[in-house]
């Protein structure tokens, strides 16, 4: 609860989220986050609050989530990033954290992720880190790529 406003910061930005879902409202920032935290004890995974290790300073909130507000994908990895922190390979390392927990801590075997068609940074992330495409979904207007995170 404490870390809301801090999320908001960037999470209701909407241009810091012009590729991605923005928060109309705190009110819905909070209930995003209140709601992913019902699901990290359901599903034994969600979100993270990403802060610098220098600082403590909150600059993120990302890793493996089922999405409560559009179901049916799967397990997703997503990041989102306050704009001071772009551009510093912060969110591979959110991301690359995320699947090690995923490979170590979880039974996911694939997980989704989404990246818009013009978030060039994103989309070269999830290539780099093994995701391929897996197309477009319009309705989202977003390029869904996969990644099989376990076999056997």
């Amino acid at each position: 609860m404490a870390d809301i406003p801090d999320l908001y910061a960037f999470l209701g930005d909407r241009d810091a989220m012009r590729f991605t879902q923005c928060d109309e409202s705190f009110a819905a920032c909070r209930k995003r986050v209140l709601v992913h935290e019902w699901f990290r004890r359901r599903d034994g995974f969600a979100p993270w609050v990403v802060r610098l290790r220098t600082s403590g300073d909150i600059i993120g909130w990302g890793g493996l989530y089922t999405d409560p507000f559009d179901p049916g994908w799967g397990p997703e990895l997503g990041y989102y990033l306050a704009p001071n922190a772009w551009g510093q390979g912060l969110g591979r390392e959110l991301a690359a954290a995320a699947l090690d927990y995923g490979r170590g801590r979880t039974s996911i075997s694939c997980l989704t992720a989404f990246a818009h068609p013009q978030n060039s940074a994103s989309r070269k992330l999830l290539l780099g880190l093994g995701f391929e495409a897996a197309g477009f979904v319009e309705e989202m207007n977003r390029d869904r790529f996969t990644l099989l995170l376990k076999t056997g």
